[in-house]
Formats: structure tokens, sequence, C-alpha cells
């Protein structure tokens, strides 16, 4: 397999380890059947590697609380010159860290790339974020003494990964565990497992100490997380995932009181207002429904539309999804990747299904080709009722359900009607109306006249069920951090 744009790179697997990594060391376990990581376009397989057990978890847990001590006391300085460091090594590897994550993953090369930039982003970001971090100093009022309020590691963090988005999501993670001092197991997901291994390996080039970050790939999720949460060792988890699984992990989470940072699902409302420009409809819609195939908690899930336009865009947008090539991510000119599985094809499918059922009407696409590979064509729906389930469920695939609306209230109803509360998007020409818009919006994160709203510099997450706390940003650090408040009684 090869890209074929303006460089051929090839996929590339010498280097990626096919072991587990605690506390330093590359394990291969042989005793349980491996994990077969296969590419999404083609079925073919790509490598099989270490499948770990529960108490390999637990191993790798012990040798992270033992690490903690030394990686919380070393200065700030000297690891933010490791992330500095990973920064230059993951763009040194870009072309091989694409490649790999395209294969396994599916979406389009040239996302891939997009992906590994972004990623380094988070390790520059944190790189400098993390000499930054401030306590406070001051009397009290009844001038008594002295107020100390300082920052601390919050300890040992169990960070699980998604399989949409497999180096942004770790790297988002665990930057800012390096810049604080949280030592780290990370869990990747068992369907792209192969980009987190090849970015630990980066990081150990880049200094991480022994036992600081250990990378567990286990086809047991369930039953190798949580002895870990269980067991007290554990001081915060972070994971991005469905609300299911997230609600399950929160509920573990509260016998040792484990923070928790959670990115859990989304159901985006894209609003578009009667005044906005229709190109820019749909090249905005487009990148906020199609990125990553639509497998992203942020991808615009219905696209609620004014009335009086809703026909124009609906042909707009068929229009352009109907010129938009499927195909394996790893071939030239290819937009649209295959899904992850054959069981995403069905469910994509089933939902498409469900809506003609209730009333809508396909403009373009909506029906699973026949043939090999995991491919579901861009598809739009017009007429899509309320009732539908895809206005209930995260679509998951590139799916463009669009709904009417008449007034902004009807919208603003419209999008808050579901029990997810992650991403949004509002276009208008009209400046006051799109911050009224946010306003009501019970989302945590606006996307005003843009599809794309992911930022290193930003704080991303969700409100109702799409989960607690924030990654990215200033805030995404607070995560990693816990206040120590010291008083200091003045001498007579």
């Amino acid at each position: 397999m090869k890209w074929e744009g303006d460089a051929v790179v090839e996929v590339k697997l010498d280097n990626v380890p096919r072991g587990i990594l605690i506390d330093g060391q590359w394990e291969e376990p042989s005793e349980r059947e491996p994990i077969r990581v296969t590419n999404p376009a083609t079925g073919d397989l790509l490598l099989e590697i270490a499948n770990a057990s529960p108490d390999d978890g637990m191993r790798a847990l012990r040798a992270a609380d033992a690490a903690q001590p030394a990686f919380a006391a070393m200065t700030a300085q000297a690891r933010s010159g490791i992330l500095h460091r990973a920064h230059a090594l993951l763009l040194e590897s870009k072309h091989e860290l694409a490649a790999i994550m395209t294969a396994e993953m599916g979406k389009p090369y040239a996302e891939a790339l997009g992906e590994v930039d972004y990623s380094a982003s988070y390790l520059q970001w944190y790189a400098h974020e993390g000499v930054r971090v401030q306590g406070s100093h001051s009397r009290t009022p009844n001038g008594r003494g002295q107020i100390v309020l300082s920052r601390e590691p919050v300890g040992v963090s169990l960070l699980i990964t998604p399989w949409n988005f497999p180096l942004a999501m770790g790297a988002r993670k665990i930057a800012p565990a390096i810049a604080t001092g949280c030592a780290v197991v990370v869990k990747p997901a068992e369907k792209t497992p192969l980009t987190m291994l090849f970015f630990a390996k980066l990081l150990e080039q880049a200094g991480v100490p022994a036992g600081a970050v250990n990378v567990i790939t286990t086809s047991q999720s369930s039953a190798t997380v949580a002895p870990m949460l269980d067991s007290g060792l554990v001081r915060h988890l972070s994971f991005t995932g469905s609300t299911q699984v997230g609600s399950i992990l929160h509920g573990q989470c509260s016998k040792h009181m484990v923070r928790t940072s959670l990115e859990l699902g989304g159901n985006a409302p894209f609003i578009v207002f009667d005044d906005a420009d229709l190109d820019r409809a749909v090249t905005e819609i487009s990148a906020a429904k199609l990125r990553n195939m639509g497998e992203a908690c942020t991808a615009a899930n219905r696209i609620i539309v004014d009335e009086r336009i809703a026909d124009e865009v609906a042909q707009r947008l068929a229009a352009h999804f109907g010129t938009l090539q499927v195909g394996n991510g790893l071939d030239d000119g290819t937009q649209i990747g295959p899904m992850i599985d054959e069981a995403s094809c069905r469910r994509i499918q089933g939902l498409v299904d469900d809506a003609v059922e209730k009333g809508a009407e396909v403009l373009v696409g909506g029906v699973l080709p026949d043939g090999p590979g995991n491919f579901y064509p861009p598809t739009v729906l017009r007429n899509v009722s309320r009732d539908a389930k895809l206005t209930k469920e995260e679509i998951f695939g590139p799916v463009a359900p669009i709904l009417t609306f008449r007034t902004e209230d009807e919208a603003i109803e419209l999008a808050n009607d579901t029990e997810y509360g992650l991403a949004g998007y509002v276009l208008t020409e009209n400046l006051a109306r799109a911050m009224r818009v946010s306003r009501r919006l019970e989302i945590g994160m606006v996307g005003i006249n843009s599809g794309i709203i992911s930022d290193a510099a930003a704080p991303l997450g969700g409100v109702k069920a799409s989960g607690l706390g924030r990654e990215g940003g200033v805030l995404g650090i607070d995560e990693f951090l816990e206040y120590k408040y010291s008083f200091i009684v003045d001498e007579d």
C-alpha cells in the first residue's frame, strides 16, 4: 500500500512495537491469543500484537505508582524538555506515522498527516504551559497569617483513548500528564493500537523516564480496567468514548473518589439561518460532517436549516457529497475512507433505513455498497422527522440529515432536544444572533461560522451526557493538578 500524492509513503510497520510497555520494558506475552490489527479498507492483517491480561494491567499500574514520586519531583523545565523533544520526533516521523494511522483506522492519508500536526501542537502547547503552573500568596483578612496556594500533580493517571483519533486523543492526554509530572498507564483502543505503540516509542526516545508512561493493549478492556480502578492506585481517569462506557467508569471511580475527565458522546446540531452564504454553508457543513468520515463525537449529527433555504442547502450539499471519492485512505485522491468495521456500516444503514421509513428522502448515497471493504457513501437526507433514530443517536458516519425550522426559538429547541451537549455549530451573518443563540445552546463548544473548532489552545469538552472536565488549553492542565492550601501564622 502506498500514497500516490506529492510523496510516496510506504506503510512501514517495522518500527511499531509488538508488545506492551511496562516500566520502560517492552514485553510480548506469548500465552494469550494476540490482538489482530487489520486494515478496515481491505481486511488485510497488519500486525499481531500483545494481548495484555488484567495482571499485566496491574503490573503497569504498579510501575506507574513506583515512578510517580521521582517523576513529580523532576523540574518542570526538564519535563518541558521531554515534550519539546517529543514534538520534534513526532514531526520527523510524520509521514511514517500517518501511513500507519491510515492503514489501521482508514482515514485519508491527508487527514492523518493533519492529525499528526494537530497532535504535535499539544506537545508544544504543554511544553510551554507546564512551566507556567502557578499558585498564589496572600494575607488573611484578619491579619493572622498568610495563605499560600500551590499546585501539585494529581498522581497516577489512567488514560483510555478511542479508535477514531488514535494519536490526537492520546497526545491530548499524555502531554499535560508529562507537563505536570503525572505517571500514566495508557490503554489504546483494541482496533487501532499501532499508532499509540509507535508514539510511545517516540516518547521513550524523547527521554520519558521508565515507568512514567506505560502502554497496555488488550482485548479485555473492562476486565483489565476494573481492577485498576478498584486498587486505589489510580488518582485520575481520563476517558474518551461512549457515554454508556463513560457512565460505567464514572461509577467505578466513585469508590476511591478518583478524579474523572470524560469526553463522551455527542449529537451536534448545525444551525443554518436564512442569511447564511450558501456556498459557505456547504463548505462548513461538509467540514463538520465529513471530517474523519463523520466518525467523530464533534461531527455535525443534525443539520437544522431555516425552511426558506432548506431545499437549496440540501440540493447543494447533495451535489457536493456526490462528487467525493470514497476508497482506501492510502489511495491517491481518496476523500472519504472506510468505516472502522462492518458492524458500523450495518448500524449506519439501519439508521438511514429508519429515517426513510419515517418520511426522509435520500438525495444522494443511502445504500450500503456490495464488495470488499467497510465503505459507506456520503449521504444527504431531506425532510427528516424528529422521530427518526438518527436525530437521537450518534450516526458516526458520513450521513447528513436535514431538519427544518421556522423561528430562532424553534431552532434552539430542536438543537437542545437531546441528552448530549458536546459541540454545535451556528451559521449566520448576524453576529448578535450568533452570540445570542450560542448562549442558549446547551453544549460545551460552539463553532460560529466554522465547521472546525478543535485547537490545542482551546478547552474541549461537553455538558449533560457528553461528559465532565475539559481537555486542551489552559484548563486542560488543571485536570492533572491538585490545589494545596498552606497556612502560615504570623509570629508575634
